[in-house]
């Protein structure tokens, strides 16, 4: 048996070595791996059209998956299981090393084997009826904890009996786990220390097995659930009218000033999956005679040569009408131009839909908040418990941040077409024709490199507001954006009055919005329409009132400053 086992080792040393040198050769041969995409796509139902969100049964098993890794503790079942199979290789190895003769000794030990096995049996089977026993008497305790702490002379509502048994869930895994118990004690010690709610929260929310997080799963899951159809049929709807339009246009806008190559946003490649304002500027454009190339000769005789000089003379008569048309500025339209939107109710039915997943995201995050009040009594004070909700509503919306956002941009598209039109025509506008006061910006402005110019800080600035997913950060980001325009007007106006700090405040509530409508419009981002819409909803209210919700109500000013210009160009 030894020289067996060498024999064997050294065939498998001689093979290993033999694939080591052979392996390195096929891998310089073959072709390096393709990139991998940093955006996950996978194929929706439409047409196996690609999409950036996930099916909601897909999230669920990734939320799932991120939750997985913490070590089950085995049942007693279970136990005796694993020992029982242990027991069984020991026997077989013993039986194996036997001879033919000793067939008494193979006897004695089969049924050895067959005792200890069903004494572990017996024995796991008594364990666990014990703490089956010992649980229920548990539960129910901690569920008679649960009722005198949710005791009412009125019947409970289904939410309310719900909280009720996640109560007596959390209750029965403190009976389990200590760490809870030491955080309640260091609350307790130092009730005024904010930084122990941001540090109780990350724990918590660390531990999948804990009724909170997993109460947080579900309502993500659900608030999907409802979104992701909503956005794939909007998704499905702008692919459709994208491709029934016509390639041509007789709006001189979309033909005189193409968008540049910079602002392209195909759906692939989105974020948010949105159709790109500036792509589809000339599609959401209603054409004033052309109609869809080689839609004419469906269902005619006519020869493939009659149909392309059928195509040639639509097309020659459309650059007429468009050379007519701008002839003639008396015809052009006097107001804002009508923007070709879904029907009425179409658009009625996406805004109640949206008020009604607003709303289930509030009563989800109110519910997240009274059970961890319920569950960790020290974060019951005004100062805590903003800082618990900031913290809850971080990890709520992260993952979802992105399908509410396009909802949002779908709802608010007229709007932020108009803003994107606007930044386009009046992007390269200096800050004095929008009304800055010019002690506020450099006096050599013009000369600045490319790339460069005034306020360009808060305008970056600006950008990271795209970049977060949690309402509170977004907010943040604003109110950095607007002291960093106070920083950078002190230091234009020190400069032209060549003294190294200003006596008193360089900068007016009356020149801020100026100057904020400058960033916005050299920001390039009609997005923000959207953004703070969805801010404005889901903000609390004690931070309307502040530094923040002023920051908030000064950008969405200039956003409706910058998005008129374009009207007033339209108008005059």
């Amino acid at each position: 048996m030894l020289k067996l086992a060498e024999q064997c080792l050294e065939r498998a040393k001689s093979s290993a070595a033999g694939l080591g040198k052979v392996k390195p050769a096929a891998h310089e041969r073959g072709p390096s791996p393709a990139p991998i995409s940093r955006h996950r796509r996978v194929f929706s139902d439409e047409g196996g059209k690609l999409s950036p969100f996930l099916p909601p049964e897909l999230f669920q098993k990734l939320q799932i998956t991120k939750a997985q890794g913490t070590k089950k503790e085995l049942t007693p079942l279970e136990e005796a299981s694993l020992q029982n199979q242990k027991l069984r290789a020991a026997y077989e190895a013993r039986v194996a090393r036997l001879n033919p003769s000793q067939a008494v000794q193979k006897t004695s030990l089969t049924l050895s084997l067959q005792r200890q096995m069903m004494e572990n049996l017996v024995i796991a089977k008594a364990r666990e009826e014990t703490l089956q026993r010992k649980m229920e008497e548990r539960r129910l305790r901690l569920q008679e904890a649960a009722n005198r702490r949710f005791s009412s002379s009125i019947a409970l509502t289904p939410e309310e009996q719900e909280q009720r048994a996640l109560y007596a869930a959390i209750l029965e895994y403190e009976q389990d786990h200590e760490w809870p118990k030491l955080w309640k004690a260091k609350l307790k010690k130092n009730p005024a220390d904010l930084s122990l709610v941001s540090g109780l929260i990350s724990h918590l929310l660390s531990f999948p097995e804990h009724p909170i997080p997993q109460l947080l799963k579900k309502l993500q899951h659900v608030t999907y659930s409802r979104l992701y159809p909503i956005v794939s049929r909007s998704l499905a709807d702008l692919g459709t009218a994208s491709r029934g339009l016509s390639s041509l246009s007789l709006d001189a806008e979309g033909l005189l000033t193409p968008a540049p190559a910079g602002r392209r946003l195909r759906s692939s490649q989105s974020l948010y999956c949105m159709a790109s304002v500036q792509e589809n500027k000339v599609n959401l454009r209603h054409s004033l005679s052309t109609t869809p190339l080689g839609t004419e000769d469906l269902g005619t005789g006519s020869s493939p040569q009659e149909g392309a000089a059928a195509r040639l003379a639509d097309r020659e008569s459309s650059f007429e009408d468009l050379a007519r048309f701008l002839a003639a500025p008396e015809t052009w339209p006097t107001g804002p131009p009508a923007e070709p939107q879904a029907p009425a109710e179409k658009k009625a039915s996406l805004q109640e839909q949206l008020k009604a997943i607003v709303k289930d995201i509030h009563n989800s995050v109110d519910r997240l908040l009274s059970l961890t009040l319920l569950a960790f009594e020290g974060l019951n004070t005004a100062a805590s418990k903003d800082q618990c909700l900031a913290c809850i509503e971080e990890a709520f919306f992260s993952p979802l941040w992105a399908p509410l956002l396009a909802l949002y941009r779908r709802v608010y598209q007229a709007r932020e077409v108009a803003l994107a039109k606007s930044m386009e025509r009046h992007g390269n506008m200096p800050p004095s024709e929008i009304g800055v006061s010019a002690s506020l910006f450099p006096q050599d402005s013009k000369g600045h490199a490319a790339g460069s110019y005034p306020y360009s800080t808060a305008v970056q600035e600006l950008g990271l507001v795209l970049l977060e997913s949690c309402p509170q950060r977004k907010l943040e980001c604003i109110v950095r954006v607007l002291r960093v325009i106070c920083e950078c007007a002190e230091e234009y106006c020190a400069a032209r009055e060549s003294r190294p700090q200003p006596a008193s405040a360089a900068i007016g509530a009356d020149d801020l919005l100026p100057i904020l409508s400058y960033v916005v419009l050299k920001s390039d981002l009609p997005e923000l329409v959207a953004e703070c819409a969805a801010l404005e909803e889901f903000i609390h209210e004690g931070y309307l009132i502040g530094e923040e919700g002023y920051c908030l109500t000064s950008l969405q000013s200039a956003l409706s400053y910058v998005e008129s210009l374009h009207r007033g160009a339209m108008g005059k």
